[in-house]
């Protein structure tokens, strides 16, 4: 049925088109008649949000079905969720000193700009000319001035919709464009998030290193009495100065890491990496609780699956401004002013002039570009619709990723937290066995690097769970409620 009615209403513009051509031609109507007879074909398609099917729970919320059901609330600044003073301060100045989301701005302002100008279309065109001219006839010495002010205007009637296409496809991407300010900002506090908590994560490294290398000096010393005492040889001098150097080496290296990262953090706040200290604290905030379930409608917040769908909008608008172009433009036309040769007497009477009337501008013939254009404007639309289905895809897969990470790496820090407890307990025993005089010290400095492995891997996987969060919380606009 639908068909069948696109397929009338083509041969009804068909025919209205040829009649309007005919009585153009034999000038049997007037010129406006024409134009309002066609009118009803430039109809744009009505819009309409692209459809994709979402479930309606995440896939994998089932892995946090023993989870507390105590889960915090985001507030607007989602961040505050960590209770870090630091890192809220670093957010108050991130929004105000970041370069990438004052180029976003910019855009929103251009886009802002583009609509107000395609927003004048809708309005006539109103202009003034004022001038004077000194003039003589050839072979004569006689000279004649003429003076002339005049005001004109210019209107194009908006039949067939394509500056209201146009306006409507500028509002479109202005909206756009702020979603895309909004994304921005939301990609900026996570990446400022995430990069604060891998610098306290190398604060922490750093400070275990040095707790090592203050062990390991203790070590040293007690081996190098032994050796001078004759209980021991110089191969365990040697295995724990190697063990010490080694260590810190390590703790050289997390200090470059920290202060790299502090360098980053500087750069986002729009500082020169100078002019940013940070107080060490060394020490790693909370994670907050996730709730049991998550809606999948939660994705909706997001501010680029906002700017993919308006963009669609913009692109179909953007196909009736390319079937506008099937017919005429329809111009309306004035002027008046007065002319006179004497300037005194300009605005008399006897000089005004004036002038009223449409004109009507129609391509004939134009080799297939119209056509093209349409069929551009149709594909752009499929491009913009796939564009977005790719995109709500992505943010489906997105907090998929993070609900795995987030629960596998709580899995990772209780088992870990079990591996360290165990590590150190053999640290205890062997160091009381090598006193004893019952293993070498090679047996000491393998349990040491254990010990130190399962430590440091503890703090790197606290770190990697309040990443996966930030993440989390990005993939779902700051929110995790329904409401």
């Amino acid at each position: 049925m639908n068909t069948l009615k696109k397929i009338n209403s083509r041969a009804a513009c068909a025919v209205a088109l040829a009649i309007s051509k005919a009585m153009a031609i034999t000038k049997t109507l007037p010129m406006l008649a024409i134009a309002l007879l066609a009118t009803a074909c430039a109809t744009p398609p009505p819009y309409q949000k692209p459809a994709i099917e979402v479930p309606t729970t995440f896939k994998e919320s089932t892995l946090w079905k023993n989870a507390s059901t105590n889960a915090a609330t985001v507030p607007d600044d989602w961040w505050l969720l960590f209770d870090d003073p630091a890192l809220n301060d670093l957010q108050k100045q991130v929004i105000v000193g970041n370069e990438n989301l004052k180029s976003a701005a910019a855009q929103v302002q251009i886009a802002r700009a583009a609509l107000g100008s395609s927003r004048a279309g809708l309005l006539p065109s109103v202009g003034a000319t004022a001038g004077g001219s000194l003039s003589a006839a050839p072979g004569s010495a006689a000279t004649s001035r003429t003076y002339s002010a005049a005001a004109n205007a210019t209107w194009e009637l908006d039949l067939w919709g394509r500056v209201a296409g146009n306006v409507s496809g500028a509002q479109a991407r202005l909206q756009a464009s702020a979603s895309d300010l909004a994304a921005a900002r939301l990609s900026v506090q996570a990446i400022l998030t995430q990069t604060y908590f891998s610098l306290r994560a190398a604060e922490a490294q750093g400070a275990l290193l040095d707790r090592s290398v203050a062990a390991y000096q203790r070590s040293l010393e007690l081996t190098q009495n032994r050796y001078a005492a004759g209980i021991v040889s110089a191969a365990d001098v040697a295995q724990a100065q190697t063990q010490l150097k080694s260590t810190q080496v390590q703790s050289v290296e997390a200090s470059s890491s920290r202060a790299q990262l502090e360098h980053a953090l500087a750069t986002l706040v729009g500082k020169p990496a100078a002019l940013q200290a940070l107080p060490r604290t060394a020490a790693l905030p909370m994670a907050p609780n996730i709730p049991v379930q998550l809606p999948a409608s939660l994705i909706e917040r997001r501010p680029d699956i906002a700017a993919a769908e308006r963009r669609v909008a913009a692109a179909n608008a953007q196909i009736g401004v390319a079937q506008s172009a099937f017919f005429p433009a329809i111009t309306l036309s004035a002027n008046a002013g007065f002319r006179g040769n004497d300037w005194t007497q300009l605005l008399s009477a006897p000089n005004l002039f004036w002038s009223l009337g449409p004109a009507l501008a129609a391509t004939l013939f134009d080799g297939g570009a119209r056509k093209s254009a349409e069929e551009s404007a149709r594909a752009s639309v499929d491009l913009a619709t796939a564009s977005y289905r790719q995109t709500v895809l992505t943010a489906l897969q997105e907090v998929e990723d993070n609900l795995v990470a987030t629960a596998s790496l709580e899995q990772e820090i209780t088992l870990q937290g079990d591996a360290l407890t165990a590590a150190l307990r053999n640290l205890d025993i062997t160091n009381n066995q090598y006193k004893a005089g019952t293993v070498s010290y090679l047996n000491v400095v393998t349990a040491q690097a254990t010990a130190l492995g399962a430590e440091r891997t503890l703090l790197d996987v606290q770190s990697r769970r309040l990443a996966a969060i930030t993440q989390l919380l990005k993939n779902l606009a700051g929110r995790w409620q329904g409401g």
